[in-house]
């Protein structure tokens, strides 16, 4: 296999920088391919670079798994997957060509599939990791069960690197559908937001749904008699299947506007919000980026009385990007941060100050 050729061990190495930072006391900032460095809040330490540990462990498509470095690209992953008609289902954005395996593993986002096949964490089955303490441990699978009865390697999963440094891991991968269409109707917001539960009821093969205030855009996947038939009940026009990528990567002209960028995850049949700004609906309404000049706080409030919360994807000096957390929710976050890295030596602030 091709993208066998570029492994490179380098744990060893990790470990030597980690112990080496444990014993002077000093902060590292994890990285691999920088693609995601302005999310979250600024971190100063020294350089971890993770790079240099790459390639694919072990794939056996007929398994569905596939054991891979973390330093190694998210596109070699893919297009190994890809030879072998896999994919990640989770769908992952890169926001840039560097992106990392470790990289989409720390941040746990994932694209426009998300709602009906699962995110990142759901696809993790396990990890090795470098802790605090410098050791080098494996989590999850038949190998080892955490005694504190965590599921440590989906834990780590959305961690932004507080955690640990994540040098391996196994994901299950799906076959890529037989049939794909693409399709653009014009009607509202409110009425897109009907229109997508009643198809969710009546089982048509929904993969993504978005809506820019003018238009409802779907995808459609499964088998070729499933996806003709449903394209058929649906109607509207054929759009180009890159249309997903593009926003799953944010390169839509709506992703252009100079003002803030916002994530709101919101619950699933959120009505049509309010919202002061330029909105685009994303996993059926689930999640809405919204482009606004509002304060931090009224965009929070606002979230969280549709009983949601905001992230901030636009990095601004003094702005906090992650919601706040319930304080008993801090509380854990604390404990767990003090059990994987007592030096506090991981991306220290990168999350929340407390951390």
């Amino acid at each position: 296999m091709d993208a066998m050729t570029a492994s490179h061990d380098a744990a060893q190495s990790l470990q030597d920088e980690v112990l080496q930072a444990i014993e002077k006391r000093q902060a590292l900032r994890i990285r691999g391919g920088d693609s995601k460095r302005n999310l979250g809040r600024p971190v100063e330490g020294k350089e971890l670079d993770t790079r240099a540990h790459r390639g694919i462990v072990t794939y056996d498509p007929t398994e569905l798994v596939v054991t891979v470095r973390t330093g190694t690209s998210l596109s070699e992953l893919e297009a190994a997957l890809e030879a072998n008609g896999q994919m990640l289902p989770c769908e992952p954005p890169h926001y840039g060509e560097g992106a990392t395996v470790g990289g989409m593993i720390a941040t746990g986002f994932s694209g426009p599939r998300r709602p009906w096949a699962g995110s990142v964490r759901d696809f993790v089955l396990g990890t090795r990791v470098i802790t605090g303490e410098g050791k080098h441990l494996r989590f999850g699978g038949e190998v080892m069960k955490n005694v504190a009865g965590y599921d440590l390697s989906r834990l780590l999963a959305g961690s932004f690197g507080c955690l640990g440094v994540i040098t391996e891991v196994s994901l299950k991968v799906l076959p890529k559908p037989r049939q794909s269409a693409s399709l653009r109707l014009e009607i509202d917001t409110h009425r897109a937001l009907i229109k997508l539960a009643e198809w969710e009821r009546q089982a048509i093969p929904l993969s993504a749904a978005s809506h820019d205030g003018t238009a409802l855009y779907v995808r459609l996947e499964g088998g070729e008699g499933s996806v003709a038939s449903a394209c058929d009940r649906i109607g509207g026009d054929r759009l180009p299947a890159d249309y997903w990528e593009a926003l799953r990567e944010h390169r839509l002209d709506f992703f252009s506007d100079p003002r803030p960028l916002w994530r709101l995850s919101l619950p699933n049949h959120t009505p049509v919000l309010d919202l002061p700004g330029s909105v685009l609906m994303d996993w059926a309404g689930a999640q809405r980026w919204l482009k606004s000049s509002s304060a931090a706080a009224t965009l929070r409030r606002l979230a969280e009385q549709a009983g949601g919360h905001a992230m901030c994807f636009t990095s601004e000096a003094g702005r906090e990007p992650f919601h706040p957390l319930a304080p008993a929710l801090l509380r854990y976050q604390r404990q767990l941060k003090q059990q994987m890295d007592p030096h506090g030596l991981f991306n220290p602030g990168r999350l929340y100050a407390e951390l």
